[in-house]
Parts: C-alpha cells; sequence; structure tokens
C-alpha cells in the first residue's frame, strides 16, 4: 500500500510540473516579472509558436499594450475575480500636452498581436462613470476570450480592429452607453451582459459596408441593475452596423422597440439589426421597430463560426 501511495504521490508530482507556463507574473517577485508589461515585453518578435504568460491574483494597475509583433500570446490568470488588470485614464482626461486623451487613448489595454487569447482575468476600466472609458480595445485578428470579465460603465469593449475576428466565450461584459462597439467582427457566446444603472445602449457597431458579419450573441444572458425599458440593444455608431441576438434571454432593461437609429433617418435602410428566436421580458418582436428583422430558421443557418469567421474555428487551439 506504501508503494503504490509513493507511486500515486509520484505520479501526481509529475503530471503538476508538466503544466508549464513560459513566463510567469506575481507582483511578489515569485514569478519572472513583477508586471504585465515587463511580459508583453520578453515576448520574442514574431515567434511562430504559442507563448503562454501565467499571471498571479493581485489587481495590476499598469497601462498595457501588446504590439503587433508579439504574436500568438496566451495569458491564464489565476482567478477570474482576482487577476485584474485596470487602469484609469478617460476620454476627457489630459496628456502631457494639456489634450484630451480621447475615447481610443483611454483605453487600459491595447492588443495589437493576432491569435492572442486569453482566460480566467478581469479586464477594468476604473475611472468610473465619467464617459468614453475604454477597458479593451482590440485590434488584432483572431482574438480569443474565454471566461473573462470586463468591467467599466460607457465605452467597456472596444472591437477596433477593421476586419478583425473576435470571440468571446462565457464572458461578463458591463457598462451603460455603448459598452460593447467597434468595426470588427465579433462573435459571443454564452456570455452574461450586464446592463448597469443609468440605461443606455448594449452595442453601437460601426461595421464597414464591406463586411458582411458585424456584432453576433447567441446563448446570452442581458441582465443588469438599470430600469425596465432602459437599455435598447443597439444603435448604429456607422451606418452599416450589424447586429443580431440569436436564442437570447433579454432582461426587463430591453425596450421595447429594440433597436435605435441614433437620430439620423437614413441608418433605417442601411443598418441590419436581427433576432433569432430569443426569449425574456425583453423579447416583444411585435413592438420591436420595424427596419428590424426575425430571422427564418433558413436565415439563421448564415450565421456560424465557420461562415462568419471565414473558416477560421476559436473553439480549437
Amino acid at each position: 500500500m506504501k508503494k503504490l501511495i509513493a507511486f500515486l504521490c509520484l505520479s501526481w508530482l509529475l503530471m503538476s510540473r508538466a503544466v508549464a507556463y513560459d513566463f510567469v507574473v506575481a507582483q511578489d517577485g515569485s514569478g519572472n516579472y513583477r508586471t504585465v508589461q515587463e511580459a508583453f515585453n520578453a515576448v520574442p518578435d514574431f515567434r511562430k509558436k504559442v507563448t503562454t504568460i501565467f499571471i498571479k491574483n493581485g489587481t495590476y494597475k499598469e497601462k498595457l499594450i501588446l504590439a503587433g509583433s508579439k504574436n500568438l500570446v496566451k495569458l491564464i490568470g489565476e482567478d477570474l475575480k482576482n487577476t485584474i488588470l485596470t487602469y484609469d485614464d478617460y476620454n476627457q482626461k489630459k496628456n502631457i500636452f494639456g489634450e484630451d486623451k480621447g475615447t481610443s487613448g483611454s483605453s487600459s489595454i491595447y492588443i495589437y498581436g493576432s491569435d492572442f487569447s486569453v482566460e480566467n482575468i478581469t479586464f477594468q476600466n476604473s475611472s468610473g462613470p465619467v464617459g468614453q472609458a475604454v477597458a479593451v480595445w482590440v485590434a488584432g485578428d483572431k482574438a480569443r476570450f474565454k471566461n473573462c470579465r470586463f468591467l467599466g460603465f460607457q465605452d467597456t469593449l472596444y472591437t477596433y480592429g477593421y476586419g478583425s475576428r473576435q470571440y468571446y466565450q462565457d464572458c461578463y461584459i458591463e457598462g451603460t452607453v455603448d459598452f460593447i462597439f467597434g468595426s470588427s467582427t465579433a462573435w459571443f457566446e454564452g456570455c452574461t451582459i450586464f446592463c448597469k444603472k443609468g440605461g443606455g445602449y448594449v452595442t453601437a457597431a460601426s461595421t464597414p459596408d464591406s463586411t458582411r458579419y458585424g456584432y453576433i450573441f447567441r446563448n446570452c444572458k442581458i441582465t443588469g441593475d438599470a430600469p425596465a425599458g432602459s437599455f435598447v440593444l443597439g444603435r448604429p455608431w456607422r451606418p452599416y452596423a450589424k447586429t443580431v441576438f440569436m436564442q437570447c434571454e433579454l432582461g426587463e432593461q430591453i425596450r421595447s422597440e429594440g433597436w435605435d437609429h441614433w437620430e439620423k433617418e437614413s441608418n433605417k435602410q442601411t443598418a441590419s439589426y436581427a433576432e433569432y428566436k430569443n426569449r425574456g421580458k425583453g423579447f416583444q418582436p411585435t413592438r420591436r421597430v420595424p427596419w428590424s428583422r426575425q430571422l427564418t430558421d433558413q436565415q439563421a443557418q448564415e450565421y456560424t463560426l465557420e461562415k462568419v469567421f471565414r473558416n477560421w474555428n476559436p473553439t480549437q487551439e
């Protein structure tokens, strides 16, 4: 029996050692680096293999940039709610020349590198309800977020990249006005979308007219602490915005009309807003704006990962 126990212990030890990371970030000095930016900088430019970075629990107040030469980077947090990457810039905060940083300049993290993936991390803009204040700004192609949190108010998640493909699985995203916005093609699978007090707009897509797919939300839950009827699903930041909610649970926070044309009549002809088999108090299909659509089963078949992401499968490592 003692030999068996010793064998099992040795097997467990060998298995635990097999879980290795290229870099470990820890504020207490127990890893390779104390800051996340140091780990980003250490990734070899244009490496052709995945570089894994494990981030131990802590609140890392850093304004982060993952350069475009840092491809195939994977971040793993020790614990979703206790591994926090945060900063507190916002639109009207001044730079060293006394100029507004602007919306794009407000982000806590910038992701330029392609084939980026991350899990178990909280991304935050901690500046509070002070207008546009981005938590995450994603430009790189083929970005994957799994079991992450995005905390902020206005403009929380900026899917910036033109032609960028982004996949969000089992994530939590909160905000007030236009808190998911940008021009990228992004798929949200099984996510919780939290509408915060004050009312606003869940999405503000700026999909280019040459891009077939914008935002797709599937099997997501729209909830929050905002009053009933105080949010709409989306408004077009640019004329050809495209957004679809499929098989989602829509909370009472969603207004019966569902969508907004951003005070521009011509947007009603160019924006593409649709739903498919949603449910919940916020799903009132007969009261939706007439220029939105309820998809048929046949139309819904055009929304698959393969078609939306042009043969990129984000569910495979």
